[in-house]
């Protein structure tokens, strides 16, 4: 749910009390939690340092979802996956990747419920629900690449440029490995992402 006001203010104290400031109250993880299901933005700033802690926060109500019986959204080999790629090359790519995933969804969630009641129909967790999982995350990376191709401009440059100058080619190559390269991280990403529709 998009929100044009500003975000809230909250106030993490040392004591790790939080502070609203829009309602002048102490909060629990679990009001935030509230807010966030209730589309209202906000922002959590350290009291004493001023630091935003935001992405830290918003951690801990997903841990604390994940300890709560029958909560769980994400599975283990997904937090596995999602531990290996710190560090590694595709790092940069997940975050962009995820979020224009959870847009998708929120935006065709409307769609994909229907999918997911036909395919749980009976109480059963049958091939046709892990069939829907599938094409969602194969149409999700179809769109991923296509939308970073578009806002990859280079690649389209450096072959005109290597095309107008003819002798140029030895240049072009090496932009050439380059976008080689990023074609085969997201070939890898792309088959890790298989291999995790498939494990669930």
């Amino acid at each position: 749910m998009a929100n044009d006001k500003e975000p809230t203010v909250i106030k993490k104290y040392a004591n790790r009390r939080l502070y609203h400031t829009g309602t002048s109250s102490y909060v629990t993880l679990e009001d935030l939690a509230g807010l966030v299901r209730g589309g209202e933005d906000f922002v959590v700033y350290d009291a004493k340092s001023g630091e935003d802690i935001t992405r830290s926060v918003l951690a801990q109500i997903i841990f604390d979802e994940e300890s709560k019986d029958g909560q769980n959204l994400l599975p283990i080999t997904f937090l596995r996956q999602l531990i290996r790629f710190y560090g590694d090359s595709m790092q940069a790519l997940v975050p962009r990747y995820l979020e224009f995933s959870m847009d998708n969804l929120t935006k065709d969630q409307g769609q994909f419920r229907e999918q997911m009641a036909k395919a749980f129909s009976g109480g059963a967790f049958g091939s046709g629900a892990m069939d829907a999982l599938q094409a969602q995350t194969r149409a999700n990376m179809t769109m991923f690449t296509e939308a970073f191709r578009m806002f990859n401009p280079f690649a389209a440059a450096a072959a005109a440029k290597a095309q107008e100058e003819g002798g140029g080619a030895a240049a072009g190559a090496g932009k050439g490995d380059d976008l080689g390269d990023l074609k085969r991280e997201l070939n890898e990403m792309r088959e890790r992402l298989d291999k995790l529709a498939k494990a669930k």
